[in-house]
């Protein structure tokens, strides 16, 4: 029998709020705007990781299909506004909040491991007001490798001051369960719009939403 669950670790981009849908949106604009389409599918596969070490980098992918150059310090200056606007329309997804409070109730440790930089998530943080509900946050800028790396993982964990096989992870990404799986830490996928479509294979539980788990029946 595993050990009990002492911690709880979140993924952030499209766990707590669904800010790959927004990314995804603006991407195939850009797709749009040069005769090209970007499909979910191809676009799915640097949910949870990084475009540069990741295997799929929709820049490069651009250039290929039109056979050009493009200046993406400019592109990105523009699709980064855009994103800044949709992104304040976005609030916590379904189940997030309850799950937060369970875990305060319970005494459990609560982190954020993301692949995304820190200044990144301190933004939402504070758009969210989250900032006191998590005793750690891990990310790039702390370990710096991505997920399906573990170390994001384990760092955290470290951090929270338990065994990988104390913690329970919450995921919506193949790259992040992936990233549990090799940290050896149980793991709950609640995948969102854009990764639905993936096999979890390896996933302790996969369900619709964060609002359908209980960490009190988890630890009984």
């Amino acid at each position: 029998m595993p050990p009990p669950i002492r911690a709880v670790i979140f993924d952030f981009d499209g766990l707590i709020v669904d800010t790959e849908s927004t990314g995804y949106h603006t991407w195939r604009e850009i797709y749009d705007q040069h005769g090209h389409e970007l499909p979910l599918e191809r676009y799915a596969q640097a949910i949870g990781t990084d475009f540069i070490t990741g295997t799929y980098d929709p820049k490069r992918d651009l250039e290929q299909l039109t056979g050009r150059e493009f200046d993406w310090d400019a592109l990105e200056v523009l699709r980064k506004a855009h994103e800044n606007e949709l992104r304040k329309h976005l609030h916590l997804l379904p189940g997030v909040a309850d799950r937060l409070q369970e875990a305060a109730e319970l005494g459990m440790r609560i982190a954020i491991a993301s692949s995304s930089p820190r200044v990144w998530i301190n933004s939402w943080m504070d758009q969210l007001g989250l900032h006191d509900h998590f005793h750690h946050i891990s990310t790039v800028d702390d370990t710096g490798k991505v997920k399906p790396d573990p170390s994001l993982f384990l760092h955290a964990a470290e951090k929270l001051g338990v065994a990988p096989q104390e913690a329970l992870i919450f995921e919506d990404s193949l790259n992040g369960l992936r990233a549990a799986m090799a940290a050896g830490i149980r793991c709950i996928v609640a995948p969102g719009p854009m990764t639905r479509h993936l096999d979890f294979t390896g996933a302790w539980k996969r369900v619709d939403s964060l609002a359908q788990v209980s960490l009190r029946e988890l630890i009984i």
